[in-house]
């Protein structure tokens, strides 16, 4: 029988120490993005659309029919749903949200015929209304980027060169085309990873050359999702 070294046990206790303190130590996680807040409630100037965008795609990728119930928005999700009140006759309704726009600085949403007729907003034209938020879908971080509207153009060539001139002065600017008759020539400036900060750029830019707002820019992927969830809907 061997003899048991008296320096054994403490060899054991100081290794199965170390373990246990190896056993406490977790790799740190990184949370994930929080997702972006959308204001609920939103007041300021309503107008509507019709033609010659009734029968043409939708910005969400649907075929827009200016008597059902749905709106343009410039930063809000596709398929989000609002209720817009008229505040001069506290007339309201609900719609879809399925295009971009107004492209007019000033304006908070364009209804479709329908919308405007269901809260007396079609013979003045605009109205100063009141925008709840009743439903928005959720959005991955990637699919919420936003970027700043410098300017829309009957021309191309226009738009074109304020594209050049802002592109060296702000960043990436780009040249959208919002199909029609006749089609508008949008320049967007920037990508921002949130609403605050495209409205910082858009406050920069208006201090410099005047009308500047803030827009959400749409992946080709959410506009064909929300096309295939929400198209048939009213």
């Amino acid at each position: 029988m061997g003899v048991r070294s008296p320096a054994l046990p403490a060899a054991l206790f100081l290794i199965a120490l170390a373990l246990s303190g190896c056993a406490k130590k977790h790799p740190a996680t990184r949370g994930l993005p929080a997702p972006p807040q959308i204001p609920s409630i939103e007041t300021g100037l309503a107008s509507w659309y019709g033609h010659p965008y009734h029968g043409r795609p939708a910005a969400n990728g649907e075929i827009y029919d200016m008597e059902r119930l749905t709106a343009a928005h410039r930063t809000l999700p596709f398929g989000t749903r609002v209720r817009v009140t008229n505040l001069a006759n506290q007339k309201t309704v609900d719609v879809r949200i399925i295009d971009r726009g107004p492209f007019i600085d000033g304006r908070i949403i364009d209804l479709s015929h329908a919308a405007a007729e269901a809260i007396d907003l079609v013979g003045p034209g605009i109205a100063q209304v009141r925008i709840d938020i009743l439903s928005a879908p959720e959005l991955p971080p990637s699919d919420s980027l936003f970027a700043v509207q410098a300017g829309a153009f009957l021309d191309k060539s226009r738009a074109e060169r304020l594209c050049a001139s802002l592109d060296r002065e702000y960043g990436p600017t780009r040249v959208v085309m919002r199909a029609g008759s006749p089609s508008v020539w949008r320049v967007l400036v920037g990508s921002e990873p949130t609403e605050d900060a495209a409205k910082a750029l858009a406050s920069r830019m208006r201090h410099e050359i005047g009308n500047a707002f803030v827009v959400r820019l749409d992946s080709p992927s959410t506009a064909t999702n929300v096309q295939a969830k929400t198209g048939t809907n009213p």
